[in-house]
């Protein structure tokens, strides 16, 4: 990291993140028709979003700012990766990082690191699970699809909600804050698989006003001192690969962990690839 990137980013500490979010939050649910467009055409103009692919591409059809950010998809716009043993990239981003679990540590950028037990919230039992296993972690930008989807077939049995700062999730944060993953508000979502155990965690950031579950709904806001956890022993939902299981309201940035042996990455995915909803990551070796 460089003097400059550390001077951009220590304001962060310093900011009102959950302040701030909540009056983003007002601002993307506004129903005022002349603002929200306005809205809407910025952002649009901004950061290239590609419209065409949108399910309605008529500004009017959205209600509010943020009904447009997480705005359906036409049918035949993303394709699923079909082999049975493939594991799909669970939305539209770029890899942060992808790799091996080593010990229990997981990589964030040079020189940071941080645990698979502070990622999911301080369960050791949990983070054995996972100790040796393999991670992915995706980032959402302003212009990509923000609804999340399943990468490999699953049964749900615990939600956690683990309250955290805000800090933003882009390039050069990621590259100066440590541990930022695991410092962040996030929800963990912990599967059962053919292949064993499977997480999603959903990371938030400064302005993702909420995050919800097709499930549950939204998870996020409130933020309490202390996390929230929901079992789902009996009634647990089961969701197919390539299923919709949740929704950023604003970008942020998913992390997928897999356990030991259970999946091998595709050789030419690295930091800084884009990757779109259902294609293949890799595949799984179980």
């Amino acid at each position: 990291m460089t003097f400059k990137e550390i001077l951009a980013v220590w304001p962060q500490y310093i900011l009102p993140q959950h302040l701030l979010s909540g009056w983003m939050s007002k601002l993307t649910h506004c129903e005022n028709r002349w603002f929200k467009n306005l809205f809407i055409r910025l952002i649009i103009k901004l950061y290239g979003v590609n419209l065409s692919e949108a399910q309605s591409e008529d500004l009017s059809d959205y209600a509010s700012f943020n009904a447009f950010f997480t705005r359906e998809l036409k049918a035949d716009v993303r394709s699923l990766a079909g082999a049975a043993n493939a594991i799909a990239s669970p939305a539209d981003g770029a890899i942060s990082q992808l790799g091996r679990i080593e010990a229990g540590q997981i990589f964030q950028a040079k020189g940071h690191h941080y645990t698979v037990q502070d990622l999911l919230g301080g369960d050791a039992e949990q983070a054995k699970l996972f100790a040796n296993g393999s991670f992915a972690t995706i980032y959402l930008s302003p212009k990509d699809y923000h609804r999340l989807h399943m990468p490999f077939a699953g049964v749900l049995k615990e939600m956690v909600h683990v309250p955290g700062k805000l800090f933003s999730v882009n390039t050069v944060t990621v590259g100066v804050v440590p541990g930022l993953f695991a410092r962040n508000e996030r929800v963990v979502c912990l599967f059962d698989t053919e292949i064993g155990p499977m997480a999603l965690i959903l990371v938030g950031a400064i302005f993702v006003n909420s995050i919800e579950t097709v499930w549950h709904g939204v998870v996020t806001p409130p933020t309490l001192a202390a996390p929230r956890s929901w079992q789902y022993q009996q009634y647990a939902p089961i969701l197919s690969k390539g299923a919709e299981m949740g929704r950023f309201n604003m970008g942020s940035t998913i992390i997928v962990l897999f356990g030991e042996n259970a999946v091998q990455w595709r050789d030419n995915l690295q930091a800084g690839t884009v990757v779109r909803l259902g294609e293949s990551l890799g595949t799984s070796t179980l």
